[in-house]
This record gives structure tokens, C-alpha cells and sequence, in this order.
């Protein structure tokens, strides 16, 4: 063992000699190397900001959506709260249940005529195209 020291030392001493170059310039530019590597971590991290899974679009898109989630339950409510108030003049009011017959039934008190109009005939695809030249 104590025969391979001297060779350990020259391969260590070999090794030292040909990076000497690498690490004189290390020493000499470390300021420019740190300042250039700040610059890249600093635009890394706005990118990830303005891009990434939680960026600054998302958030926006996000927010976008969940104003328009909002309309449509304030939408949703409303329509909600219309059918309960309907639900309630149904339940106590006897015009509003006399009215829904008539309407939606199509009844009629004896000695009236109830009129209805027929549907207008749906125009097939091909009407509709030679319409609009």
C-alpha cells in the first residue's frame, strides 16, 4: 500500500495541473458567472409567475370563470326564487291555479271556446339556403 502513495500523489498532481487553467478563470470571472446565473434564476422564476401551473394567466383565466359561475348562479337564483313564488300562489292562490288551467291545459269554463293557433310550418334547410342568395 504504503508503494502506490507516490503514484496516488503524481495522478492527484497531474489532475490539479490540468484544471489549474479552469479554476484561474473561475477565479477571475466568478462576478460575471454569479451576476449572469442571478439574471437566469430571476427570469426562471417570472416565467414560472406569469406561466406556470399558478401563473398570472391562469389566475386570470380562473378568475374569469369563476365571475361567470357567479352570473349564472345569481341567474340560477332568481329563477330559483320565481318558481317558489310560483309554486306558492299554485298552493294558496285559486286565480293563479285557475289561470295555469286555462294557460297550460287549455281548459275552458262551459260556454267558452278555447281558440289555439297552429304552429307555423318549419321551412326545410334547402328553403332556408335559396332564401338568403
Amino acid at each position: 500500500m504504503m508503494d502506490q502513495a507516490p503514484r496516488a500523489e503524481a495522478v492527484a498532481a497531474r489532475c490539479v495541473e490540468r484544471t489549474r487553467p479552469v479554476w484561474s478563470w473561475l477565479a477571475l470571472e466568478w462576478r460575471r458567472l454569479g451576476t449572469a446565473a442571478a439574471i437566469l434564476l430571476i427570469v426562471g422564476i417570472m416565467l414560472h409567475a406569469m406561466y406556470g401551473a399558478n401563473g398570472m394567466v391562469i389566475y386570470r383565466q380562473k378568475r374569469a370563470e369563476m365571475k361567470a359561475l357567479e352570473s349564472e348562479v345569481e341567474r340560477l337564483q332568481k329563477e330559483n326564487d320565481r318558481y317558489v313564488d310560483q309554486i306558492k300562489g299554485l298552493k294558496s292562490d285559486p286565480a293563479a291555479i285557475e289561470k295555469e288551467a286555462r294557460e297550460g291545459l287549455r281548459y275552458a269554463r262551459p260556454g267558452e271556446f278555447v281558440l289555439v293557433a297552429p304552429d307555423p310550418p318549419r321551412k326545410s334547410p334547402t328553403v332556408r339556403a335559396g332564401n338568403n342568395k
